[in-house]
């Protein structure tokens, strides 16, 4: 029974709502079709981008990220496993790299939603994953990565005619 119940702790979810004042589609269409420009709007956190198989955008394309947490160097491949254009919603289930030492799984989701008062939208992060052992660290510092990488690409869709 104390097997069962290490295991079960060991799944976890963490999610977040970032407030940004760029639309909902720009948000979306920034992460899904030009995600190589997400390194030119935070470069602290996001140091390249690059198509491994199939296109930027399109469910079952792989995607290689090098990013920052804490000021160390990370990479991370992801498959593309959903995008709903009407819904702004992406989905990747990363398949390598540094998150895999320490995730059995890890799944992303980002909802970006227009709001209903006033100019802006809501980013949604969720995070759905299972940690190999009990001493891997629930991932909130990759968590802030996206928050600040959010508000660093509104600033970025902001300055863009």
């Amino acid at each position: 029974m104390a097997q069962a119940m290490r295991q079960i702790s060991l799944v976890g979810e963490l999610e977040v709502d970032v407030e940004i004042k760029a639309s909902a589609k720009k948000f979306h269409q920034l992460l899904t079709e030009r995600p190589q420009d997400i390194a030119k709007a935070s470069p602290d956190n996001i140091q390249g981008c690059g198509l491994r198989e199939g296109e930027f955008g399109k469910v079952g394309s792989v995607i290689l990220w090098n990013y920052a947490i804490d000021g160390q160097p990370k990479v991370a491949k992801e498959r593309i496993e959903a995008v709903d254009l009407e819904k702004n919603l992406f989905a990747v289930r990363v398949i390598e790299g540094d998150i895999m030492k320490e995730f059995k799984s890890f799944f992303v989701t980002i909802q970006t939603t227009q709001k209903q008062r006033g100019p802006g939208s809501v980013v949604k992060y969720h995070f759905k994953y299972e940690r190999t052992n009990e001493k891997v660290d629930h991932p909130e510092k990759l968590l802030a990565v996206f928050v600040k990488m959010s508000k660093d690409m509104d600033e970025m869709l902001l300055s863009e005619v």
